[in-house]
């Protein structure tokens, strides 16, 4: 991850993709969010939805772990060039979250983050603050998930 001073309103993260299946979908809800819908083919067929869909709180929790394995391959990837990455994290909360599309069976979501405001931290002087806004769009080109999210970023200045 880049230093704060190195990062722009603009920029943005390609942080992967994910293939959500029947038994991902089933698996995470048996275990999170077993609404009817999700756990169930036929009980999904019969609902609003009109299939099995995956949990909105599974298509957030997605997006944290491509986020992790992002930074994991991106500190890799300093420490093999001999440098050091920004410390980052924690993160201050997520808002205006919204589930837009259902994700169904065999749905592929890519996740992007963009960053959208940046500020120093004024109770953490070693940090600004970055606040990105990640959505993840389906095969089709439709947004099923955004939202906004704000992290601590070290600051090269505070070295």
């Amino acid at each position: 991850m880049n230093f704060f001073e190195d990062i722009c309103i603009g920029d943005h993260f390609a942080l992967g993709h994910y293939v959500f299946t029947a038994e991902n979908i089933k698996s995470f809800a048996t275990r999170y969010d077993p609404q009817r819908f999700h756990v169930d083919e036929e009980s999904g067929a019969q609902s609003h939805f009109g299939a099995l869909c995956a949990s909105g709180w599974h298509t957030a929790t997605v997006f944290m772990r491509l986020f992790l394995d992002t930074r994991q391959r991106a500190l890799e990837e300093a420490h093999a060039r001999g440098e050091r990455a920004a410390d980052m994290g924690p993160a201050l909360g997520v808002s205006d979250l919204k589930w837009l599309r259902p994700v169904y069976a065999g749905d592929t979501l890519d996740y992007v983050s963009e960053v959208v405001a940046l500020r120093h931290s004024g109770s953490r002087p070693r940090f600004g603050l970055m606040t990105i806004r990640t959505t993840g769009t389906k095969q089709t080109g439709e947004l099923a998930i955004s939202f906004q999210s704000t992290t601590f970023v070290e600051r090269r200045s505070a070295e």
